[in-house]
């Protein structure tokens, strides 16, 4: 039985990775953590039998304690429940599955107790790439991307040499805006932004891909996870996301994976590599699937994915202040307080107002990503 733990157990991802393991049947679930659901957590550890919980809000961390009064199970909260969740001794592998740069330090110091990493949390290598990259081989530990794009070069990869790519294709839906121009968006809503027209996703996620950011997070991403350079990682935008990436190898052929728009099956392959086991999720059929398109991305529409390519050109600390103001404009636009235009807006203002570190430590990173959110919400629009 292999052991495991959750970080962000009751997001989309790690409900689903619970999904997964109930279907494999040969996992131990020994830890998870959540932030607000306290429902869904008290739910999930009544099912699973984790011997750890960790909530990152005290407060519903005491509620969570009263709640589970008749279990035997230990409630830690804050960041040190995190990082307890990801250190667990019996367990072998952790599944990062929060959202933000939260993320990283339990995502280090899970590295550092020899875990291996199922990584579903972005902001992981884009903000700290190397320092995770050279952690990792440091401790001897893997890291398997759970992220559908990220999984499929995985993929494409096997059997085949590393320095024989010529480049990564990384497919993208184009969101539910593809094909609109900049005037077109200056009145959309936010639950017109969370319409995702192929994905169910978390709302910040789902923005993200309105917004093309998702796709520039996993430009980032691919470039640490498969040491390639830059300009090596070209974006496509595949609207029906059944090619959910590929490889161009120097000889001309391009190897991809392709599926149904289903996270299980990256995150079962994540889980158990490097074997493929029999699921009941759904399977492609070629006969419902007339066409398949592909087109270049509209960066003067959607200019967020230009600032991701520029902060990974820039480098050092620039990657984690991209982040971490994005994070920010996304929560003011859900909360009603900027447009969806003034995203990009905003992120490009704190690139500007920052003077980048081109050597950092993680504590660099962090205080990077505390600055850029302290300027992010204080950064003043007219709404209108």
């Amino acid at each position: 039985m292999r052991k495991i733990s959750i970080l962000g157990s009751t997001g989309s991802v790690g409900t689903q990775t619970l999904s997964v393991i109930s279907e494999l049947g040969d996992f131990v679930v020994s830890g998870i953590s959540g932030n607000q659901n306290i429902e869904l957590l008290e739910q999930q550890v009544r099912t699973y039998h984790p011997k750890l919980v960790g909530v990152m809000d005290h407060q519903k961390a005491e509620v969570l304690r009263k709640r589970l009064s008749d279990v035997e199970i230990q409630v830690l909260s804050g960041m040190e429940g995190l990082v307890a969740v990801a250190t667990i001794d019996e367990v072998d592998t952790v599944v990062t599955a929060v959202v933000g740069n939260i993320g990283l330090e339990p995502t280090f110091a899970a590295i550092k107790a020899g875990k291996n990493i199922a990584l579903a949390n972005k902001e992981t290598l884009v903000s700290a790439g190397q320092l995770v990259i050279d952690l990792a081989k440091e401790h001897g530990v893997s890291i398997y991307p759970v992220d559908s794009e990220h999984s499929a070069i995985f993929q494409a990869l096997q059997g085949n040499e590393h320095n024989a790519i010529r480049r990564i294709l990384l497919t993208a839906s184009g969101g539910p805006f593809r094909g609109r121009k900049r005037e077109e968006l200056e009145e959309v809503t936010v639950e017109d932004a969370l319409r995702h027209p192929n994905w169910n996703m978390g709302k910040k996620i789902s923005i993200d891909s309105a917004t093309l950011m998702n796709k520039g997070l996993e430009v980032m991403e691919a470039k640490w996870l498969f040491d390639v350079d830059i300009d090596q990682i070209e974006v496509l935008i595949h609207p029906q996301s059944v090619v959910h990436s590929a490889i161009e190898y120097v000889d001309g052929s391009v190897i991809s994976q392709m599926g149904e728009v289903d996270m299980r099956p990256p995150i079962q392959y994540a889980l158990t590599y490097p074997n493929r086991v029999a699921n009941k999720y759904p399977k492609l059929d070629f006969t419902l699937r007339s066409q398949l398109t592909f087109e270049e991305p509209d960066l003067e529409t959607f200019p967020c994915l230009a600032l991701a390519y520029r902060a990974l050109e820039i480098g050092g600390t620039m990657p984690t202040v991209l982040n971490g103001s994005n994070e920010i404009a996304v929560e003011r636009f859900l909360n009603g307080e900027i447009s969806f235009l003034q995203i990009p807006q905003l992120i490009e203002q704190a690139m500007i107002a920052y003077t980048v570190k081109q050597e950092y430590t993680l504590e660099d990173l962090l205080e990077a990503d505390a600055w850029a959110k302290n300027f992010a919400k204080a950064v003043a629009f007219d709404k209108s």
